[in-house]
């Protein structure tokens, strides 16, 4: 069994705290792979909220005295005073992540985020983000550095706007693996969107059909590759028009285009007006 944890101030007693809105008491987590059976049964519950995350594995929550099988990427979260009863076993392989916090405003806090209060157990995908968040709150417990209460509160909210933001979006219309390559395509193209850029000789070289890797990439942002990076060079165009005295023929080079002409052509056709034509209005304005 792994165990890592951190408590402020070094003190495993829960506590609660109203002198600020909200105050992260410790942090921590757990993988069972060998032990048989880690239990938790608190009938009074604690002082303080808890919020757990199965990261993988499954775990069982008693919640009103019925066995509820919880799975990968669902949160736990347990309000003051209420019973806390659950159990991990080893043969389910859970890894579990778990955070404490009081305050003054923790409730109002959730509510912001769209956090259900009126649920023990939600889904809020399997980020590895949240992991991550975890880990850094475990560190800076631990390493106790200047403004470490801080960073716990900025992280702890960043775990709240991350829970947020996968739950509210749309469910993904590709898997995690194709949403990854995907993401590699997006930051290729922003990193060399000024230099010839073959999109079938980008798919070949990732392995993949360029009939896959068109349809995969419109389905993620909504455009074709090559919509994306002519957006891209278009909004930089625009970025440099209002915010330097480059010529139009050298920002036209700056974004890719040799030919300053065929650049104003495309530009107009994409904003609707003459790279000249634009400058001259923002610069009247």
């Amino acid at each position: 069994m792994y165990i890592n944890s951190g408590y402020l101030n070094n003190s495993k007693l829960p506590f609660k705290d109203k002198s600020q809105p909200l105050i992260v008491g410790s942090c921590g987590t757990y993988r069972l792979k060998t032990h048989k059976k880690l239990p938790t049964w608190s009938p009074r519950g604690r002082v303080d909220w808890q919020l757990l995350f199965v990261a993988s594995g499954k775990t069982h929550f008693y919640i009103g005295g019925k066995d509820q099988i919880v799975t990968a990427g669902h949160m736990v979260l347990f309000q003051p005073k209420e019973e806390q009863h659950y159990e991990y076993f080893g043969e389910d392989k859970p890894e579990v992540y778990w955070v404490h916090f009081t305050g003054s405003s923790v409730k109002e806090i959730l509510r912001s985020y769209d956090i259900p209060l009126d649920e023990h157990i939600f889904f809020a995908g399997t980020p590895a983000v949240y992991t991550q968040l975890f880990k850094n709150m475990i560190e800076e417990f631990q390493n106790c550095k200047v403004g470490y209460r801080q960073m716990l509160e900025m992280n702890l909210r960043q775990l709240f706007l991350m829970i947020q933001r996968t739950r509210l979006e749309k469910p993904p219309l590709v898997t995690a693996a194709v949403q990854q390559e995907m993401d590699f395509a997006r930051q290729y193209f922003h990193e060399h969107y000024n230099e010839p850029i073959n999109i079938e000789e980008y798919a070949q070289s990732r392995h993949t059909s360029i009939s896959l890797f068109m349809r995969n990439f419109k389905k993620v942002y909504g455009v074709s590759p090559k919509q994306y990076i002519l957006n891209i060079r278009m909004n930089n165009a625009q970025n440099l028009l209002e915010s330097t005295d480059y010529t139009v023929a050298e920002i036209a080079a700056i974004v890719g285009y040799d030919n300053a002409l065929y650049f104003s052509r495309i530009y107009h056709k994409q904003k609707g007006q003459a790279p000249s034509d634009y400058r001259k209005k923002m610069k009247e304005q």
